[in-house]
């Protein structure tokens, strides 16, 4: 094998310059803590408001800025993710502004689980997905309000090496089966919350890196497609509503890591969506990723705003 020939100066100047991180949209926020004061738009009169928001621990979230985007946001309806508690916590979250509480928790103790706030009461909660017991009630919980089902949900995780590709596939044919059957009752449904699939190549700051990387794995979208695209009994797509308002939108993530600056390079993944059924699109004024309110939580929350609905009758 022949010795490895040395750089040059020039050489190792190309490099390095060839490693600089550019991001696609300069203009999003790369604060890295939660601002104090922020202001966010409202829903209209007779709107609906949902925010949806991954805290990546919720006793620590606190601790970072929750209540202050919580309170800014001022949500209709709040679904949390990743709580990684075993047991409710009401007073996390101002009673008087959210009356309807409902928990959800994994089997393993600190470990996923999700929460739903709500000032108005559904006419019923369910927990988990149907016929699907692995994890599920920790993870899916579904409000039925008279004007639509919304299924607030976290997602598993692939998991290091993909070793957990597998169950994350099988929660994935679940979730579409649970989907399509509210859709033959006739009912519009919201999915949101931490779906753990950056959907398209504009999804992620570096795809071609991150092929059989957890969350972007030609499996794990081509399932995400498919809730995404008519059935062949004649059943509609659903619509990823944040996508579907910027098609061709770059660099608008809603995960930062942690590691390696992420959120100052603005190098990041959109996992976190709200998607509907068709039915819900002529309502929908507003679906928005809240990039200033980092800080939290490694990842940032998003809104969804729906006009001339209500959720009670």
């Amino acid at each position: 094998m022949p010795p490895k020939r040395k750089s040059s100066a020039s050489e190792t100047s190309t490099k390095k310059k060839s490693k600089v991180w550019e991001p696609f949209d300069p203009s999003v926020p790369n604060n890295t803590t939660m601002p104090s004061e922020m202001s966010f738009s409202k829903a209209p009169e007779g709107g609906v408001k949902i925010a949806s928001y991954n805290v990546s621990g919720l006793r620590a979230s606190v601790k970072k800025g929750f209540h202050d985007y919580v309170k800014a946001e001022d949500a209709d309806i709040l679904c949390i993710q990743e709580t990684k508690v075993h047991e409710a916590l009401p007073d996390v979250i101002d009673k008087e502004q959210y009356k309807h509480m409902y928990w959800a928790f994994d089997d393993k103790k600190g470990y996923s689980g999700t929460a739903v706030f709500s000032k108005v009461e559904p006419e019923k909660v369910t927990y988990g997905l149907p016929d699907f017991d692995d994890g599920s009630k920790g993870r899916v919980i579904s409000l039925f309000y008279p004007a639509f089902v919304l299924i607030a949900c976290y997602v598993p995780n692939a998991g290091s090496e993909l070793k957990n590709l597998d169950k994350k596939m099988e929660f994935d044919k679940y979730m579409e089966k649970y989907i399509r059957s509210l859709q033959k009752e006739g009912k519009p449904v919201i999915w949101a919350g931490d779906l753990n699939v950056a959907h398209t190549r504009d999804d992620i700051a570096r795809p071609d890196t991150n092929e059989r990387s957890a969350g972007f794995t030609i499996e794990e979208r081509t399932d995400f497609s498919k809730v995404l695209a008519p059935t062949e009994d004649g059943q509609p797509g659903l619509i990823d509503t944040w996508r579907h308002f910027h098609p061709d939108t770059k660099g608008h993530y809603t995960y930062y890591s942690y590691r390696f600056q992420c959120r100052v390079k603005r190098i990041g993944w959109r996992l976190d969506y709200f998607v509907v059924t068709p039915d819900l699109m002529d309502k929908v004024v507003e679906s928005s990723i809240r990039q200033e309110a980092w800080g939290a939580s490694d990842h940032v929350p998003l809104v969804l705003i729906l006009k001339d609905t209500k959720l009670e009758k």
